[in-house]
C-alpha cells in the first residue's frame, strides 16, 4: 500500500488485540506508531514487536477520557516526530449486562471510553490533518452496533461512532482528511474470551459455535481488521469517506 511511509500516527487501546494489530500493521507501512494505552508498560509487547520488525514506536500511558491527558499525549508525539496524520480510535471497555441489572457506571463507562474517548483524540489530532492538508482517521465500531442482547451500552457506543465517523468525514473532507470506520464481527480476542468465560463456556467451544454461524466457517483475527485498517489509510482509499467497512466474514451482522 502507498501514501503512509514516513506519516505519524497514533493507535489507541494497542496493548492487545486489534489496536495491536493495528499498531503492527501500520509500522509494517512506514508509519511511526504512538501507542496509546491506561498503562504504558502494558503496551511494551506491540512497541518491541514494532520494533523487531524495523519499525518505529513508542509507548505512552493514556487516559482517552480525559480532555488533559489526550492533549499532553498527542502533544508529546508531535513534539518528538513531527505532525500526527494518522489517527485508529480503537481504545474501549465492554460491561455486559441486560438493562434490567446494567448500573450507572456500566452504562457511563462504556459510553465514555468510546464516544468520548474517540472524540477527545480526534479533536486533538485533526489540527495537525488539518495545517498538513492530510489525514486519515478510523474509528473502530462493531456489528454490535445493530443491536446485541446485553450489551445496549457497547451497542449505543458503537452506533454512535457511526455518526461520529460520517458527521466528521463531512466536516473534515475539505482539508483532505479521510474519515471512515471498521465494524468488526466476532474476532478471537482476549475480550471475546472474557466474554466466554462471563457465559460460562470453554471460550475454544464458543469460537466453534460462533464459526459455524458464519459463511466462511472462521471467527476473525485482530490481523483481519489490521488489513482493512491499512487500506482504510493509504492512498488507495483516498476517495473512501464517511464509510463504515463490516468485516465480518459475512453479508450481515454474524
Amino acid at each position: 500500500m502507498s501514501g503512509l511511509n514516513g506519516h505519524v500516527g497514533i493507535v489507541t487501546g494497542a496493548a492487545r488485540g486489534i489496536g495491536q494489530a493495528d499498531a503492527v500493521r501500520l509500522a509494517e507501512e512506514g508509519v511511526a506508531v504512538a501507542v496509546f494505552d491506561l498503562n504504558a508498560d502494558a503496551c511494551r509487547d506491540t512497541v518491541d514487536t514494532i520494533r523487531r520488525q524495523g519499525g518505529k514506536a513508542m509507548a505512552l500511558a493514556c487516559d482517552v477520557t480525559d480532555t488533559e491527558s489526550v492533549n499532553e499525549a498527542v502533544g508529546q508525539v508531535a513534539e518528538q516526530w513531527g505532525p500526527v496524520t494518522v489517527l485508529v480510535n480503537n481504545a474501549g471497555i465492554t460491561r455486559d449486562n441486560l438493562i434490567f441489572r446494567m448500573t450507572d457506571d456500566e452504562w457511563s463507562s462504556v459510553l465514555n471510553s468510546h464516544l468520548t474517548g474517540s472524540f477527545n483524540c480526534t479533536r486533538a489530532v485533526q489540527r495537525y490533518m488539518v495545517q498538513e492538508h492530510w489525514g486519515k482517521i478510523v474509528f473502530t465500531s462493531s456489528t454490535s452496533a445493530l443491536g446485541n442482547r446485553g450489551q445496549v451500552n457497547y451497542a449505543v457506543a458503537k452506533a454512535g461512532l457511526i455518526g461520529m465517523t460520517r458527521t466528521l468525514a463531512i466536516e473534515l473532507g475539505p482539508f483532505n482528511i479521510n474519515v471512515n470506520a471498521v465494524a468488526p464481527g466476532f474476532v478471537d480476542t482476549d475480550m471475546t474470551r472474557e466474554t466466554a468465560f462471563r457465559l460460562k463456556k470453554d471460550p475454544e467451544q464458543w469460537k466453534a459455535e460462533r464459526a459455524a454461524q458464519i459463511p466462511l466457517r472462521r471467527v476473525g483475527t485482530p490481523r483481519d481488521i489490521a488489513n482493512v485498517v491499512a487500506f482504510l489509510c493509504s492512498d488507495e482509499a483516498s476517495f473512501v469517506n464517511g464509510q463504515v467497512i463490516y468485516v465480518s466474514g459475512a453479508p450481515g451482522r454474524a
